[in-house]
């Protein structure tokens, strides 16, 4: 856990999360919401992040927090779900009792960090692979969060091992076993948000996935 607000991680970590807020702000993605605003399962899933980042310090110590970005992501699209981070930060700072090193760490590396690799996978999924609806629900739904999920673990162990006090080893076993389940949920709802409610999906559509019925 970072020790100073004022010590080398928390100002990388404030670099990164300025950042990334400001590119959200500059896109605007409300503007593409309409007059209803964005569907109850958007604002159901943001609200379920604090719950998520804080579930170490709510119930078992030992349990590693979720992150339920890469579901946020596929649900509201990047921009939004960044926007959504913010506040669920500031919730989980203090409804856990974090610092506020802490809270900015939880943000980068359970929020913005994995919400930007499932961007990332999602894209590089569409450009390479075909668009299928498989491919979809599989890729970008399962493989894809658990992989973003991996790459952030493995990353923040790096980073910040000596910061956890657990052995690096001990701490990923935990984090790969969190990949698979952030992984089965994402996939689960994802699948059933294609089936049927495809329209709660910002990263779907039925004309890219699904394949032309001839006439």
């Amino acid at each position: 856990m970072p020790a100073s607000v004022f010590d080398g991680p928390f100002v990388a970590h404030l670099i990164l999360a300025v950042s990334a807020l400001a590119v959200a702000l500059g896109l605007r993605p409300w503007a593409a919401l309409g007059g209803d605003g964005p569907p109850w399962p958007w604002l159901f899933l943001a609200a379920l992040l604090p719950l998520f980042w804080g579930v170490d310090r709510y119930a078992v110590p030992v349990a590693q927090p979720l992150s339920g970005a890469a579901l946020l992501v596929l649900f509201a699209g990047w921009p939004l779900a960044v926007l959504a981070m913010l506040p669920a930060a500031l919730i989980t700072c203090l409804a856990g009792d974090l610092s506020v090193a802490e809270a900015l760490h939880r943000l980068i590396w359970l929020g913005i960090v994995p919400a930007s690799l499932t961007l990332a996978i999602g894209a590089l999924l569409r450009r390479y692979l075909p668009h299928h609806l498989f491919i979809y629900i599989l890729g970008r739904g399962f493989f894809g969060t658990f992989a973003a999920y991996a790459l952030t673990s493995a990353a923040d162990i790096g980073l910040h091992a000596a910061l956890q006090g657990t052995l690096p080893a001990d701490l990923m076993i935990a984090r790969v076993l969190n990949a698979f389940a952030e992984a089965f949920l994402t996939g689960m709802c994802v699948a059933i948000a294609v089936a049927y409610r495809p329209q709660w999906l910002a990263t779907y559509s039925d004309r890219l996935y699904l394949p032309a019925k001839s006439s």
